[in-house]
């Protein structure tokens, strides 16, 4: 793949997009109190869209007759990905903790590879199975702060359910996106899904505008956090991971689900001024350990 005439390895497109979603839990944990959850997801998606259109228009005009030919499909995948994941995910926040939240993502990759081999048949080797359980326990280290007694007391509540919820979303976009129309240019993919996705939200929205007690104000902390979710984790993640799903597969591009935590854990310690611990080192090189297990171990003993 070349961006801007520079060769990226497929392999860093899916850390980019798990930079920038672990990003997105932070920015989101830091701006719940001042806004509703689907007033975020909803402006999110509408600067996405009014940064996307410019340059996406000309390929949804050109390719219009595609694009109504595969209507349903590209309405399933704007509903899930853009739609769906963030609403559901911002939803859950609300009501759950971090902790709660970070162990239920990081089974995205182990749904990813389930309902891919039921649905799909994709074959599942036992060195993915070695690096899925080898990332889940450093995901595990990270977000338990070395004590199993934070696992112990885990319990279910409605925040949880909806985290679970957009987890579950997340698995489906991965493995339907192979069938997007692979005539469609990437930029009209995108304007597509971005559109489709913001129309499915906007009821949503307005039910929360009209009868939620909750309300927010434009100010600098809200629109600045706007603009950055709409740009990096929705637009250049999304770009960075649909491409990643196209060049190396989904239950690939689903082994770097794991780094959302430890990106997450990295930059609250940037920007939230918490502190780096032993359990932080631990938990990230085991993701990283098992990441090069389900990636490339295979190849080496092959």
């Amino acid at each position: 793949m070349r961006i801007l005439n520079f060769s990226i390895s497929p392999y860093v497109l899916p850390v980019l997009s798990t930079l920038f979603w672990g990003s997105n839990m932070v920015i989101g944990r830091a701006v719940m109190a001042e806004m509703p959850p689907m007033a975020l997801a909803f402006w999110r998606g509408i600067v996405g869209l009014l940064i996307l259109l410019p340059f996406a228009w000309r390929y949804m005009s050109a390719q219009q007759a595609l694009i109504r030919q595969h209507w349903l499909i590209l309405l399933v995948l704007g509903a899930l990905s853009v739609g769906g994941f963030n609403s559901f995910l911002y939803v859950g926040l609300q009501t759950t903790t971090a902790t709660n939240a970070a162990i239920l993502q990081s089974n995205m990759p182990i749904l990813i590879i389930i309902l891919g081999y039921f649905w799909f048949r994709q074959r599942v080797t036992h060195f993915q199975f070695m690096g899925i359980l080898i990332s889940t326990l450093g995901v595990l280290v990270i977000i338990c702060q070395g004590s199993w007694q934070v696992l112990t007391h885990f319990q279910f509540n409605q925040g949880d359910v909806w985290v679970l919820g957009a987890v579950l979303i997340w698995a489906v976009y991965s493995l339907l996106l192979q069938w997007k129309p692979m005539d469609l240019h990437w930029l009209g993919f995108m304007g597509v899904i971005v559109i489709l996705g913001v129309l499915v939200m906007l009821p949503f929205y307005i039910w929360e505008f009209m009868y939620s007690p909750r309300t927010w104000s434009p100010n600098l902390p809200t629109i600045s956090s706007i603009i950055y979710v709409g740009i990096f984790p929705l637009i250049v993640a999304y770009i960075c991971w649909n491409q990643a799903i196209f060049e190396i597969g989904a239950q690939k591009a689903g082994q770097f689900i794991h780094l959302i935590p430890v990106f997450g854990t990295v930059l609250s310690l940037i920007f939230l001024g918490e502190q780096l611990h032993y359990y932080h080192l631990i938990g990230i090189i085991f993701v990283v350990i098992g990441i090069y297990l389900a990636l490339f171990w295979h190849k080496s003993v092959a």
